[in-house]
């Protein structure tokens, strides 16, 4: 998109800026260059024309809706210029900034709704900007160029700034988080990257990092994000207010409280301002690069703005880049668009060398990584509704190599172990299946899918009730495997029992090929899956086959028709991170139920 042409004394004033790290364009109709009379536009554009009746009765008045950080310093310029009485086209410019979440603004914009309230918006990253265009049918919003930045990073307090080996020690994105996990000194907290772009951003760095380190990423940004999920806040402006006060503070062993956090720049250069010795924060800024949230300047439902309005938006917008205005912002933490800061800004915030807070900024990510990061996030998260059905045939009897123990027995350990990654609502059943076990039945329900922290009857909770259950299971002598049948039969109850919010699937394990010869065929079996699988009641079928008598095609031809997948491990050790992998892998494939 072409840049709207600024009146010349306008773009004179920015002229020594930088260009941004994500530079973006206005896009303002043509109608900003209607005819104007010779004789007085030079004098227009540069803002000197003057009337004769007060500032109050002449002035263009527009409203700014700003991320609540940057709120201040905006409104602190926006009053600078209505008391010198700054002029856009002869008309003086007053600019009301109200503080509004960007996550708020975004969904309401990509909505439709009616009518904003205000003129310009003001968010504190451009993935809001993404968000706000919805499916196309939004309120239109014209991006411009940022007008500030502030890195993201892991802000600590200082006893766990010790434990980690601030300042002296670096780490990746990905190494600095596992060491925080492995700690018992140090807990986690971040918002909530679903609200939060310093969420989001640093997420997506991990999962970046994570990749670059090789192995089983995925499942090691699930696990991540499952930690954060316990520790999270709803939004930036509560995440400071989990932080423990220091070892000398009352709240220092409240196993609430999070010693380290996921934070911008600014914000731990806002709350040092208001704090006094071990009430401060030290920074962590990742030696593999650190995100930038970048304000970017927008103008909101454009067409409907009047010549005047538009051209008064895009003066504030220079006024915002002009040299007071970055006196201003960094008087309160902000960094340039560019990602310069003074050392002033950096020591207040906490940083302090060997730190890398002057390395290159990391490249942005792409918005269908945000929107892959978002997805992972939000399946890991929600809660989930699962079914389990392991194949209790005789061949699960078999010993692993190298083990010593049975197929069976290693898959229940790692079932065991898996109902730990999840919380008390999510909500998880057992069946069994193998030839003869009930009957004409290839399959039995052990335990129904329930909430794992709702009471058993016996005493404790479901999740210790279920755990036995896995404990309990046994191969069935002379059993075989009664594939189809039982797949058939636990998909049509799973969708009867469907719960809207949840993430809802269904999980079989199975070491081979069916081999029930009355039973439904595979053909019979794809079919009716394919009649059943219902958009609005999402039920993916996430089948492992465990061993190397497991037929993957098989169990992979049976889950995709359903939006699942199928996945082979040859240790049946491997379960648990591949049934974590297989949400990830589902919720970013847009199975998640709506809320």
């Amino acid at each position: 998109m072409g840049r709207h042409s600024l009146p010349d004394a306008y773009a004179a004033q920015d002229s020594g800026d930088a260009p941004p790290r994500r530079r973006r364009t206005v896009a303002i109709a043509t109608m900003l260059v209607l005819a104007v009379a010779a004789g007085t536009a030079a004098a227009a554009q540069s803002g000197l024309l003057t009337f004769s009746e007060p500032c109050d009765d002449s002035a263009v008045r527009l409203t700014m809706a700003a991320s609540p950080d940057i709120a201040p310093a905006a409104r602190a310029v926006a009053d600078q210029a209505r008391e010198n009485e700054v002029k856009s086209d002869g008309h003086c410019l007053y600019v009301e900034v109200v503080a509004r979440d960007s996550y708020k603004v975004a969904d309401s914009l990509a909505r439709g709704d009616k009518d904003p309230d205000y003129e310009v918006w003001l968010p504190d990253s451009d993935l809001w900007l993404d968000r706000a265009k919805g499916n196309g049918d939004g309120v239109p919003v014209a991006p411009g160029d940022s007008v500030a930045s502030s890195p993201v990073a892991l802000a600590t307090v200082p006893s766990a700034s010790r434990t980690l080996g601030w300042p002296g020690k670096t780490y990746s994105w990905a190494e600095l988080v596992a060491t925080v996990m492995r700690s018992d000194e140090v807990r986690l907290g971040a918002a909530d990257p679903s609200r939060s772009a310093t969420g989001l951003l640093a997420l997506a760095s991990i999962g970046a990092s994570s990749d670059r380190q090789g192995g089983d990423s995925d499942t090691r940004v699930a696990e991540a994000a499952k930690v954060l999920a316990q520790r999270m806040s709803d939004g930036d402006a509560h995440v400071l207010e989990t932080l423990a006060l220091d070892s000398s503070g009352a709240e220092a062993g409240n196993p609430r409280r999070n010693h380290a956090v996921l934070l911008s720049e600014q914000a731990a250069f806002a709350h040092n301002a208001d704090s006094a010795g071990s009430g401060k924060l030290d920074l962590f800024y990742p030696k593999d690069g650190t995100p930038l949230l970048n304000y970017p300047y927008a103008l909101i439902n454009e067409p409907e703005l009047t010549t005047t309005e538009s051209r008064a938006a895009l003066r504030f917008m220079t006024l915002l880049r002009n040299e007071d205005s970055r006196r201003v912002l960094a008087q309160r933490g902000f960094r340039t668009a560019d990602g310069t800061a003074g050392t002033s800004v950096i020591a207040s915030a906490g940083g302090r060398k060997p730190q890398p807070y002057d390395a290159s900024a990391a490249a942005p990510p792409s918005p269908a990584a945000l929107q892959e990061t978002l997805g992972m996030w939000t399946i890991t998260v929600q809660s989930a509704r699962l079914t389990t059905v392991v194949d209790a045939s005789g061949s699960m009897a078999t010993l692993v190599p190298g083990r010593g123990q049975s197929r069976m027995d290693v898959t229940k350990a790692s079932l065991i172990q898996a109902l730990t990654q999840f919380t008390p609502n999510d909500e998880i059943g057992l069946w069994e299946f193998a030839t003869t076990l009930d009957g004409a039945k290839d399959y039995r329900e052990l335990m129904p899918t329930r909430r794992l922290g709702d009471p058993a009857k016996n005493g404790g909770s479901h999740r210790e009730e279920l755990a036995a259950a896995f404990a309990a299971l046994q191969p069935v002598p002379n059993g075989a495997t009664g594939l189809y049948d039982t797949t058939l039969a636990a998909y049509e109850e799973s969708l009867a029992t469907y719960v809207k919010g949840k993430f809802n699937a269904l999980v079989i394990l199975t070491d081979g090929s069916n081999q029930d010869p009355r039973s439904i065929s595979r053909s019979g079996l794809i079919a009716r899956l394919e009649e059943l699988a219902d958009p609005e009641r999402p039920v993916p079928i996430i089948a492992i086959a465990v061993g190397p008598d497991a037929d993957r095609e098989e169990v992979a031809a049976m889950a995709e028709v359903t939006g699942g997948g199928g996945y082979q491990v040859s240790d049946p050790a491997e379960i648990q991170a591949v049934i974590l992998q297989a949400i990830m892998t589902a919720g970013q494939g847009g199975q998640a139920a709506a809320e």
